[in-house]
């Protein structure tokens, strides 16, 4: 394909242009901004790594008793770690607070049953019938006994060993085969199968690997001083509570939020321009344009989206499920060929893959009409890159079975490889972990030489569109720098996975985990979204380029400046000092600021849409948008701030508000905006052709609602209710069968029903409409159509094969 390259223009905007003079100004101010914000913060971060690395708990190579029983030998609790990793990790409880949320924290678990088991040695060893029977002194006594017990540390480095008493001891054994009996011979309550584990051996290294968390959060560092994981969770037994820091840095974090949406509102009040066009095209931009043979090989990328999205809602269905009826599907008994573990595996990681997907597909739509030129071979990379996806999740998926329910042993090589890592969002095992970073460079690779020409044609600063260019840009060569830099990042920073490796303590495993949770999937997504949203507005004529363009920079220094440093509110108890949650609570407010003022997001969207009257064929991806500004108001601004701060997360860390937030942040936010970039990109590959959009308005809908129900109907008063439980009587209450079944919890469990319901309705329409695309039935048959390559309109034929072109 050949283009006619537009003469270059001058560095700098024209003296008379006092409009651009101004957003020039403007926007090498942000530009500054933002690389300031970027390697600031990232220094930061990459400290927090140090400060944990140095503070972690210690891994001991022996746990022995006073009296010279050895329970834990050398190794042990880092096999322990592999084989609970092998067996879905994160996705059978909890360990420290991360993970699924049926059965217990294993962590609060073990550390109240040992503290009870203690407790009622001491009360035998004074002669009382029961702890309730003994006086307040001798209760004073026992109390101070037991924290004394736990809290004391007795680490010995120069031997590695930890020495606990006769009674801790005899506690360790009660656990271990209490906890061998819920593995080996299953747990309905707790949606665990008999024969998660039936070597015995691989469960008595899994029981030290148990012991060595709880042991790491009822142990102080130095006398005095909070536990190595700041007095997480709440355990009043061994008087676990907040400390100090965590209260005076929650108070800092509201102080900071309120500070911040005051300086949002004034940032608006006093720049009030507006970016809506008031002048749109009389019609369409892309009328006329004919899709290169790359672009059209990236429709059935769409269509692959569409799949992963159903089959992660049925999976997802199943998974809620679990939470009602423990090993069955409504009275089928299917936990033995698909457990819960597998389910909820598979679930949270098609999330993300078919959000990664869309967005990858929309990134190589828009790279060669923006260059105005197809690179040779451009299709055959784009056909590879989707066969290399396709065997990443089909392998990665078998894997993840075959590792879960046993049939490559536990916690051996093969298990880290092949099978999962037990890791909760990056489960994908090594090897399918490395076939994705090639991948994601790939598209990068893709993405780059499509676009540059369009680089190089806009020295000047402008990219003015040509007609083999019909999206250059908006006439800003900014954006598409801005579009290429977060391709890179979105590429890159997957990398951080490979900080975690199979021997990898547990501090670190997760320092790395949030790199790539929150950074790559919280982060640079966002980035993406923000700046490609702006990137089609500005093309479509809908909005003014270089308003948008300084929008966007902005947009992005500011969130930024929060979430690259915010990443840390997830490691609040995972090993660091006080100083990582004095940074970390202090940044996280400000990532709120931005989604507390989504509305004037929506509001722009909605203007938008009634610019002109062709954008209606943009309607239902333009609906999206606004929906995305919605979810990331209430989602991740209202309901993440219901978590983040220390205090708060102290008590609510393993609870269903965070379920509440991930469902409607990463959702809410992220498909949704997946769905809006395909439904975008879909209708540009189809110029002119008017859709049968029912299917879309009804799953539109019916998401929305249903995502919104299944939040307020169950998610958020089953979290309030743990939350209390928490608060009252410790996080292992909160967690544990005995509340859970509760009759009016399990009704609020099952309240998610009709919400998941509605929302799966939605979701089959969304793929109903897709498959109409296919056969031709999503397209109505009266009127003119424009024919690709041609501004002329010719009547509609009834013939639909031109519909996967």
């Amino acid at each position: 394909m050949s283009t006619t390259l537009p003469a270059r223009q001058d560095a700098t905007p024209p003296p008379d242009d006092d409009d651009a003079r101004h957003h020039f100004i403007a926007q090498r101010r942000w530009w500054a901004a933002l690389l300031a914000v970027v390697v600031g913060s990232f220094s930061v971060l990459i400290w927090m790594g140090v400060d944990i690395n140095d503070n972690k708990p210690p891994i001991p190579t022996q746990v022995v008793s006073t009296d010279g029983e050895v329970l834990v030998n050398e190794g042990d609790v880092l096999a322990g770690q592999q084989v609970w990793q092998s067996i879905g990790g994160h996705q059978i409880g909890s360990v420290w607070g991360h993970g699924s949320y049926v059965a217990p924290d294993w962590t609060a678990d073990w550390l109240h049953r040992e503290a009870v088991h203690v407790q009622s040695s001491y009360v035998q060893e004074r002669g009382l019938p029961g702890y309730d029977a003994a006086s307040p002194e001798d209760k004073g006594a026992i109390d101070a006994h037991v924290v004394t017990a736990f809290r004391t540390n007795t680490y010995d480095p120069s031997t590695g060993t930890i020495t606990i008493s006769p009674a801790r001891a005899a506690a360790y054994e009660a656990n271990a085969a209490h906890y061998a009996d819920v593995f080996m011979n299953g747990n309905v309550d707790m949606a665990i199968p008999a024969g998660t584990i039936d070597d015995p051996e691989a469960m008595r290294k899994m029981n030290a690997f148990f012991f060595w968390g709880s042991w790491a959060a009822s142990t102080e560092t130095e006398p005095g001083d909070a536990t190595y994981l700041r007095n997480w969770p709440h355990e009043p037994l061994v008087d676990n509570v907040p400390n100090a820091p965590n209260i005076l840095w929650s108070i800092i974090s509201f102080i900071v939020l309120l500070m911040g949406i005051a300086g949002m509102v004034w940032y608006h009040s006093h720049h009030p321009e507006d970016e809506v066009t008031k002048r749109p095209p009389s019609n369409d931009p892309l009328l006329g344009y004919e899709s290169t043979p790359s672009q059209k090989a990236t429709l059935k990328y769409f269509f692959v989206v569409g799949a992963l999205f159903v089959l992660q809602i049925a999976v997802g269905i199943i998974t809620a499920h679990y939470g009602v009826e423990g090993g069955a599907l409504y009275g089928i008994p299917i936990d033995q060929i698909l457990p819960y573990a597998v389910a909820r595996t598979w679930h949270t990681q098609l999330g993300i893959l078919w959000i990664a997907t869309a967005w990858l597909a929309t990134g190589l739509y828009v790279g060669p009409a923006v260059g105005g030129f197809e690179p040779k071979f451009q299709r055959l990379g784009v056909n590879v890159l989707f066969g290399a996806l396709i065997v990443v999740v089909a392998g990665s998926m078998a894997g993840q079975w075959l590792s879960i329910t046993g049939k490559m042993g536990y916690g051996t090589p093969m298990n880290w490889w092949l099978g999962t890592t037990g890791m909760e969002y990056l489960d994908l095992a090594r090897l399918w972990q490395i076939g994705l970073f090639i991948g994601l460079f790939l598209w990068f690779f893709l993405m780059f030489r499509s676009m540059w020409p369009a680089v190089r044609r806009a020295k000047g600063g402008r990219a003015a569109p040509t007609a083999n260019a019909p999206l250059a840009g908006g006439s800003q060569r900014t954006l598409i720098i801005m579009l290429l830099i977060s391709c890179f990042a979105i590429a890159s920073f997957f990398g951080a996975a490979f900080g975690m490796g199979r021997d990898s303590h547990l501090s670190i495993l997760e320092y790395w985990r949030w790199w790539v949770v929150h950074l790559w999937v919280e982060g640079f997504f966002e980035v993406f979204a923000t700046v490609v949203i702006a990137f089609l507005f500005a093309r479509l004529g809908l909005v003014r380029p270089r308003m948008a363009t300084t929008a966007t920079l902005a947009a992005t220094t500011i969130f930024l400046l929060g979430g690259i440093i915010g990443t840390g509110h997830h490691l609040y108890f995972s090993g660091g000092s006080d100083a990582v949650m004095a940074w970390s609570a202090t940044f996280s407010a400000l990532e709120v600021v931005p989604l507390a003022l989504m509305g004037f997001e929506a509001f722009r969207n909605l203007k938008i849409l009634r610019v002109s009257e062709w954008v209606a064929g943009y309607k239902w991806a333009i609906y999206f948008f606004i929906s995305v500004s919605f979810w990331n108001m209430l989602g991740a601004g209202v309901f993440g701030f219901l978590i983040n701060p220390p205090i708060s997360l102290f008590y609510v860390k393993g609870l269903n508000l965070t379920p509440l937030h991930a469902h409607t942040a990463l959702f809410g936010v992220y498909g949704m905006l997946g769905i809006g970039l395909m439904l975008f990109c879909v209708r540009s590959l189809m110029p002119g052709r008017e859709w049968n959009d029912w299917p879309l308005k009804l799953g539109f809908w019916a998401m929305n609602g249903g995502l919104l129900a299944m939040a307020l109907l169950s998610l958020l008063p089953l979290g309030l209710a743990q939350a209390w439980a928490s608060m009252n009587e410790g996080l292992w209450y909160a967690r544990s069968p005995e509340f859970l079944y509760d009759p009016v919890l399990t009704v609020l469990r099952w309240m998610r029903t009709p919400g998941d319901t509605i929302f799966a309705v939605g979701a089959l329409s969304i793929g109903l409409f897709m498959v109409g695309l296919l056969t031709g039935h999503a397209l109505k048959d009266r009127g003119p159509h424009t024919v690709p390559g041609s501004t002329e309109a010719e009547p509609r034929s009834t013939d639909h094969a031109d519909a996967t072109n």
